[in-house]
């Protein structure tokens, strides 16, 4: 028995239909910070200075405010990166790569949202992820006073990493030339400059550990993610 044209298309888009029905949930949102050893918010003399000198390493976290990845529910827990490149990061005239990482993951969260908060950051932090060098699980805090455009941000994972930022302000202003010389890390849906009153990574699995505060070298952001 042959079937007709349009019948093979209607059973084909209904057991597509069927497919989409059954595929687990994607879909969150949620709250993004970032901190790096160089100035993001800069004139060129400064960043010229900094280029290839540092920059080279970074903490950056997400907070998930709502939502599910691969239908693991994730509202309110977080997972934090460090990472140490081999160059200054988002340097438009030279590769960072290659890029070692370790990932730290909300202790509140089950296995299976673990593993979730894991398979998360490696979508959202791209290449910058793809060398985890370890995977430590530490009571994450990240709360974000205001929004983001005037948002003091607070990240601690353990005793590992922590961010503490402020708004920008009018003395941070050093040239009358500053910008968002760089972009974000990953992706996100907005995201403003802020200073930086803490950066710190006191981890194992990347031969490094730093301390760089009071720079003009964070970001403050939202993202959305949905598949």
């Amino acid at each position: 028995m042959r079937l007709s044209s349009r019948l093979v298309l209607s059973l084909v888009s209904a057991a597509g239909l069927c497919l989409a029905a059954n595929r687990p949930t994607t879909s969150l949102q949620g709250d993004y910070v970032e901190a790096r050893t160089a100035d993001v918010y800069t004139g060129p003399c400064f960043a010229n200075a900094e280029v290839q000198q540092v920059g080279n390493l970074a903490v950056f976290g997400w907070k998930v405010n709502q939502g599910e990845w691969q239908g693991v529910h994730l509202d309110g827990l977080s997972v934090v990166a460090a990472v140490r490149a081999n160059s200054t990061l988002g340097d438009r005239f030279s590769s960072a790569y290659p890029v070692k990482a370790v990932v730290v993951v909300d202790a509140k969260a089950s296995l299976e949202q673990r593993q979730a908060l894991i398979s998360f950051a490696k979508r959202m932090g791209g290449d910058l992820l793809q060398d985890v060098q370890r995977v430590d699980v530490m009571p994450i805090e990240f709360t974000l006073d205001g929004n983001i455009h005037n948002a003091r941000v607070t990240l601690t994972a353990g005793t590992l990493a922590r961010i503490q930022t402020r708004a920008i302000n009018n003395g941070d202003h050093i040239c009358s030339n500053e910008e968002a010389f760089y972009d974000p890390l990953t992706k996100v849906d907005h995201a403003m400059p802020a200073f930086a009153l803490a950066h710190e990574f006191q981890g194992k699995g990347l031969n490094s550990t730093w301390k760089s505060p009071d720079k003009r070298s964070a970001f403050v952001g939202n993202f959305h993610f949905s598949e």
